[in-house]
Parts: structure tokens; sequence; C-alpha cells
């Protein structure tokens, strides 16, 4: 598992990733993320929808009510234009975090 601390910050990054597929609701962004991290990210509802909430007053993201497939009505987020240009701020950071770990550490060494 992720510790607390690297799951946090590497939350806004990846709603950002995930919304700039398309619009979603917080319990698919949740299940998309732990499908893509192959289950080493398990995020809460409880920890995303203050996250979700801080992006939107930042202007990151729009939100809307909408009733889903299921006559549930659910609250769907999307990035804003802001949102969109945070993408490219985020990943030449996450970029440049990976690259100095990956030079420090070296090449993952072979498993046999």
């Amino acid at each position: 598992m992720i510790t607390k601390e690297l799951t946090a910050a590497s939350t806004k990054p990846l709603v950002l990733a995930v919304l700039s597929k398309g619009e979603s609701y917080g319990y698919a962004i949740i299940q998309h993320v732990r499908e893509q991290s192959g289950g080493n990210l398990e995020w809460s509802e409880g920890m995303l929808y203050p996250v979700l909430h801080r992006m939107e007053e930042e202007k990151l993201i729009l939100a809307s009510w909408k009733v889903g497939d299921n006559g549930r009505k659910r609250k769907y987020y999307r990035l804003s234009a802001s949102g969109t240009r945070a993408i490219d701020r985020e990943r030449q950071q996450w970029l440049a975090v990976h690259d100095t770990l990956t030079s420090l550490w070296g090449p993952k060494p072979c498993s046999t």
C-alpha cells in the first residue's frame, strides 16, 4: 500500500488526470484510480470529497448535479479551463520528481 502522505500528495494530479478523460462523479473517480493503480491506491469518499471541494473552490474543476443511469442524483465533476492548464504543470512537477528518484535509485533490479 502507498503511504497516506504520498496518497494525499498525489490526489490532485490524479483527479485532474481522471477528469481529463471526461466528466465523472466521486465514487467513479475512486474506482478508476483503484483500477489504474492495481489496487495500490485506496481512496475513501471521506478523503476524496474535501479534495474535490477544494479543487472546485480553486476553479480547477466545475460541478453540476445530474441524474445518473440508475435514476440517482449525482454531482458530476469536469475540468475547467484552469484545470486543463494545471494538468501540464502537475505533470512537469511529478516527472521532475520521478526523474530525480530514478536517477538516484538507478535502474530497477530484475527479479530472478
